[in-house]
């Protein structure tokens, strides 16, 4: 009768070992500046709260207070608003300044002005940049890595640098010979060239993942299709972050609407409010730029949740 070697004894785990030997590894812990234990006192606990509580108190005046005083400064007198101490509340609280800017500025043709020229900027350049940037992610063209580092080396170029160049295609445009000094074109054109934004879909893009893509070719969907369908739909976020982009970008510029607009009428707000302040008191420039900041102020807080969607997405994949 034969008999059959034991099986060899296994060895435990490095961890058994190393516990059984009285060398057990030794857990890591995150130190933070006060320890867990004392944060688990009612001391502690007071200590932590209060110092939060006054941190973002502190944070909330840094960036609220010049907003208030600068509402608040419309209100004022004009004797009042270069008074030395200065007042934190008006003596006497005044409208006028609001309702002399709203009429002597002519803020609601300057405002016009803007909205039309951010609108158009706003849709070319999501219709073009969207296409370029899922052309270069998805379709992968012929040279298209060359071509994406031509889109990004315009970044490298100050914007300064780029003045005369734009003016002068503006001002003839090559082959139609076209003047387009004083006309809405003059923003829309030169804002779809975007590189950043570019980038920053065909990033996105580029996490979007490839069965899904390939799902919607088997069901029949062809390229635009599956744009239309599937791509935009799912890059929601990331268009909310660009079509702010976009529009404050416009929204804010200075330099180029003060060259292409000679017309005063046809002039955005930014540029109306420097050409119109010389000859209005200081209560009615300021009452200006109030209004004028109010529609970014609003974009602002009805699109903050998608510009944190949009930020948080492109650290995800799918």
């Amino acid at each position: 009768m034969t008999r059959t070697a034991p099986p060899p004894a296994q060895k435990p785990p490095a961890a058994v070992r190393a516990r059984k030997s009285g060398d057990a590894p030794a857990e890591r812990s995150t130190r933070t500046v006060i320890s867990p234990l004392a944060l688990a006192g009612r001391r502690g606990k007071a200590a932590y709260w209060s110092v939060f509580a006054l941190v973002v108190l502190l944070f909330a005046f840094a960036f609220l207070f010049p907003v208030y005083w600068m509402v608040t400064g419309a209100m004022k007198p004009p004797e009042e608003v270069v008074r030395t101490p200065p007042t934190l509340v008006p003596e006497q609280w005044r409208t006028s300044g609001y309702t002399d800017a709203w009429d002597l500025m002519r803020l609601p043709t300057h405002l016009w002005n803007t909205v039309v020229q951010a609108t158009g900027a706003w849709i070319l350049q999501i219709v073009f940049c969207t296409a370029a940037a899922y052309a270069l992610s998805k379709l992968r063209p012929a040279f298209g890595n060359i071509i994406l580092g031509g889109i990004l080396a315009t970044l490298m170029v100050p914007v300064q640098a780029l003045v005369v160049p734009k003016y002068l295609t503006i001002a003839d445009m090559p082959l139609i010979h076209v003047n387009l000094l004083n006309d809405p074109l003059a923003i829309w054109l030169p804002a779809v060239a975007n590189a950043f934004n570019l980038y920053l879909l065909k990033r996105f893009f580029d996490q979007i993942p490839r069965d899904v893509l390939e799902a919607a070719e088997i069901d029949g969907a062809g390229r635009l299709r599956t744009l239309w369908s599937i791509v935009l739909p799912l890059s929601r976020p990331v268009l909310g972050v660009v079509s702010i982009f976009a529009l404050v970008a416009v929204w804010q510029d200075f330099l180029w609407p003060l060259m292409v607009f000679s017309d005063t009428d046809k002039q955005p707000i930014s540029v109306a409010l420097v050409q119109l302040s010389q000859n209005v008191p200081l209560t009615v420039l300021i009452g200006a730029m109030v209004i004028a900041s109010i529609p970014m102020v609003l974009m602002f807080l009805v699109f903050q949740r998608h510009i944190i969607a949009g930020i948080s997405a492109g650290s995800t994949k799918g």
